[in-house]
C-alpha cells in the first residue's frame, strides 16, 4: 500500500528530469510537464519515451492487435500531454499513472466474483497453508529474536507516509522473486504460483502493522493495479477505510482495494495485524495492455539500474534492417524468448 509507488516515481524523477524527489506527495500530480517542457528534454530523456514507444509498438506486434490506445494514452498523460484524470467516486485520487476506461471501486469482492478473480475462492480455501507457515517460520522466529525478526520498513520516506508501525517481509517486488524470502516460505510461494495470479508491477509481500499504529490517509495514484490483503492474524478491532467505506479483515479471507482510492489503516489493539499483500493487475486490461505496461516499467528499471547504454535520440524514427532488432525497440521480443 503506497511504498512501491514511490520508487517507480523517484526513478522516473531521475530519468525525465521533472522535479525534486523530495517534493513528491502521493497524491500530487508527478508528471505536469508543458509541450514546451516536453521539447526541451535532455537527449537520455527522449531515448527513454522513444524506447516505450518503440516497445509498445513491439508488444502490439506480439500480440497482433492494434488496440494499444489506452497504454499510449497513458504514456502521453505521464508526459503531460493529456490533463490529469478526473476522479470517479468519492475519495478517488487518481494520478498520472492513469489508464482510461477502467471500473473505478473502493472495495472488490474478488472471492465472489470466479469469472474475473478465479484465483480468489481457491487462494482462500487453500489459506490454512499460508497462514500455518507464517506462524512457523515468523512469529516463532519473531519471539526467538529481538525486535521486529525479518520484518523491515523501506524507507524513511515509507516511514512518513505508512506509519513506524508498518513493515514487510517481500516475496516479489517489482516483478522479481526474493529468492531468499521465497525459500522461507515454500509452501506459500508454491501456492500462489500455481493459482496462476495476475501478479502486477508492485509485489507480493506478508505485511505487518504493530499495536496502536496506522497508516495515514493517502493514495497511490495507478488505478490499473488492485491489491489483495489476505487476513493471517487480525486483533478485533483492526480496520481498513478506502473511498468512504470502512471494513476489516478477516482471516483467511481477501479484503481487496484499489488503492488509487484514498486508503488508510488502523490497529488500536494490543495485539499484531498481519496480512499477506498480493498486486494484481485490474481486470478490465487485456492481456496486451498487461503486457504494455509491464514493458514500461521494466524498462524503467532498467534506465534506473543504467542498464540500457546511450543512444543519440532518432526522432521517434525506427531504424530499418537489423539493427533495429539490437536495441531497445527489440526488447519486448528479448524479454518474452520471441524472435
Amino acid at each position: 500500500m503506497g511504498v512501491y509507488f514511490y520508487y517507480f516515481c523517484v526513478s522516473l524523477l531521475a530519468i525525465l528530469g521533472r522535479r525534486e524527489a523530495s517534493s513528491f506527495q502521493p497524491t500530487r500530480p508527478l508528471f505536469s510537464l508543458s509541450s514546451t517542457a516536453i521539447a526541451a528534454l535532455s537527449p537520455r530523456q527522449l531515448q527513454f519515451w522513444e524506447d516505450v514507444d518503440e516497445g509498445i509498438d513491439d508488444v502490439a506486434k506480439y500480440y497482433e492487435t492494434e488496440d494499444m490506445v489506452r497504454v499510449r494514452d497513458f504514456c502521453s498523460r505521464a508526459k503531460g500531454e493529456l490533463p490529469l484524470p478526473e476522479p470517479l467516486g468519492e475519495g478517488h485520487l487518481p494520478s498520472e499513472e492513469h489508464v482510461d476506461g477502467l471500473t473505478a471501486r473502493a472495495f472488490w469482492d474478488v472471492a465472489e466474483d470466479p469469472d474475473k478473480f478465479p484465483w480468489a475462492r481457491k487462494l482462500e480455501e487453500h489459506s490454512k497453508v499460508i497462514i500455518e507457515e507464517f506462524e512457523e517460520e515468523v512469529l516463532v522466529g519473531q519471539r526467538q529474536a529481538s525486535g521486529d525478526g525479518i520484518f523491515a520498513g523501506d524507507s524513511a520516506w515509507q516511514s512518513k507516509v505508512m506509519g513506524g508501525g508498518w513493515s514487510a517481509v517481500r516475496l516479489q517486488r517489482l516483478g522479481v522473486w526474493n529468492v531468499e524470502n521465497c525459500r522461507m516460505f515454500p509452501r506459500t510461494y508454491n501456492l500462489l504460483r500455481e493459482l496462476d495470479i495476475p501478479f502486477a508491477v508492485r509485489g507480493v509481500c506478508f505485511a505487518r502493522q504493530a499495536p496502536g499504529s496506522g497508516v495515514a490517509p493517502h493514495s497511490d495514484g495507478r488505478n490499473f493495479i488492485l491489491t489483495s490483503h489476505l487476513g493471517l492474524r487480525v486483533p478485533e478491532g483492526c480496520w481498513i477505510k478506502s473511498g468512504n467505506e470502512e471494513r476489516t479483515w478477516e482471516e483467511g479471507k481477501l479484503t481487496t482495494l484499489d488503492t488509487s482510492f484514498e486508503h488508510s489503516t488502523g490497529n488500536p489493539t494490543d495485539g499484531e495485524r498481519h496480512v499477506l499483500i498480493i498486486d494484481f493487475w485490474h481486470p478490465d486490461l487485456t492481456e496486451a495492455e498487461r503486457a504494455g505496461l509491464e514493458f514500461v516499467y521494466d524498462l524503467r528499471n532498467k534506465f534506473e539500474s543504467g542498464r540500457v547504454p546511450f543512444r543519440q535520440p532518432r526522432g521517434n524514427k525506427r531504424k530499418n534492417g537489423d539493427e533495429e532488432e539490437k536495441g531497445l525497440a527489440g526488447l519486448w521480443m528479448t524479454l518474452t524468448g520471441s524472435k
